[in-house]
């Protein structure tokens, strides 16, 4: 895997995957930035929610579980002082669906926490990652399944 961060302007920064995406990180106006896109630890934290969503809807699929929609509420505390790693990351798993079962969504998180998210595991090095969720009932979701 290969990214290339260029420095734009002040602490403004681009990265450019090697999928060809792109996007612009940032500092706060506090540290000299100009708040034009989320900042780097930011980034770090949205991409484990991805890498972790990523397995659950993946596993809940497998399981034919009829979902619909899972979001992911993170909460993270950082260290006070350099470097400011993360020490505790909260997340909040909300999965709506039809028939959902209880056993199916807690395995789905289970199994991405300890076996295939890895933005998850080089986090657990240095913070306390834990999980909840909750499942809405709606109504079935034949077409949406599809997603």
């Amino acid at each position: 895997m290969k990214v290339r961060i260029k420095w734009l302007e002040g602490v403004a920064f681009v990265a450019e995957t090697e999928t060809s995406h792109a996007f612009v990180m940032d500092g706060s106006p506090e540290g000299g930035g100009r708040n034009l896109g989320p900042r780097p630890m930011e980034t770090v934290l949205a991409g484990t929610g991805g890498c972790t969503a990523y397995d659950v809807v993946t596993i809940l699929r497998k399981a034919r579980q009829d979902v619909t929609d899972v979001a992911i509420e993170l909460d993270a505390d950082r260290a006070t002082t350099d470097p400011k790693v993360f020490t505790r990351i909260h997340m909040h798993f909300i999965v709506k669906g039809h028939n959902v079962k209880r056993d199916a969504v807690e395995r789905a998180i289970k199994m991405s926490a300890e076996k295939y998210c890895s933005a998850t595991a080089m986090l657990a090095k240095t913070a306390e990652v834990t999980h909840d969720f909750e499942i809405v009932e709606v109504g079935p979701a034949a077409e949406a399944t599809t997603r």
